[in-house]
């Protein structure tokens, strides 16, 4: 891991980007680190595009930060300034076009498009965690925040470093996501925007009545796929707070 600016921003976190190269992408994978102390570290997921996101993934880490983690994000592949993959952007486009002629989107439509993409982003998410971990200040147990719902079910089944997840109920969700949710074993919290124009709100229940882990909260609130308010993202919070530190009454030590 190349660490390729470090500055502090005004209020005090430290923002460092990072570009990781995991055997076998010599263009590298770009990253973003943010901490004001020692703290559990949680991955924060997004659709892709991490500049066009930065904003709204600079406020998110500055609330995780305020809990008492450390955060970090990394772009997807196919994302920003990666190599774009010919299979998944016509995948997207069958999409958009079912989409915008109200069309049910095909199953097959939903699995040539993301399925790839989980294959390709889970490795990655845990190399990134292998490089991240070595940093002084940051630890486990981790968490996960956001972004792709199958990256999040794939990345709860097979990583030992994860101890609790928020999954954003807002993206499509394959067959075999469904089938990988029964083997999810840690707590989850996820959101779902309950007037989300772009996905099917069915979808996101059948996948959490699906999920197999213990400790499952669905929390819904009104509204479309941008406007999650704030009391759900410190709700988030406050959730993997019990898990990553162990604290009774929601906050991070």
């Amino acid at each position: 891991m190349d660490v390729t600016s470090d500055r502090t921003l005004d209020d005090g976190v430290r923002e460092r980007r990072f570009t990781l190269t995991p055997a076998g992408d010599p263009d590298g994978i770009p990253g973003i680190l943010w901490t004001s102390g020692p703290g559990p570290l949680v991955l924060l997921g997004h659709p892709g595009g991490l500049d066009r996101m930065y904003p709204r993934l600079l406020d998110r880490a500055r609330d995780a930060l305020a809990a008492g983690f450390t955060a970090a994000t990394l772009e997807l592949p196919g994302c920003g300034d990666r190599r774009r993959a010919p299979d998944a952007e016509a995948a997207r486009a069958d999409l958009r076009r079912a989409i915008l002629a109200g069309e049910k989107v095909p199953d097959e439509t939903v699995d040539r498009l993301v399925l790839p993409l989980v294959d390709a982003a889970v490795p990655e998410h845990r190399a990134a965690l292998d490089a991240l971990l070595t940093l002084p200040g940051l630890h486990g147990p981790v968490g996960l925040a956001g972004g792709n719902i199958a990256i999040g079910v794939r990345m709860a089944v097979v990583e030992p470093r994860l101890a609790a997840a928020v999954l954003f109920a807002g993206s499509r969700i394959p067959r075999r996501s469904l089938a990988e949710a029964r083997t999810v074993a840690v707590p989850l919290h996820v959101l779902l925007q309950w007037d989300d124009e772009d996905n099917d709100r069915q979808e996101a229940l059948d996948l959490f009545d699906a999920l197999g882990s213990a400790e499952k909260t669905l929390h819904a609130t009104t509204g479309g796929h941008t406007g999650v308010p704030r009391f759900a993202g410190r709700a988030a919070n406050d959730f993997l707070a019990r898990h990553l530190s162990g604290s009774s009454d929601g906050r991070a030590r």
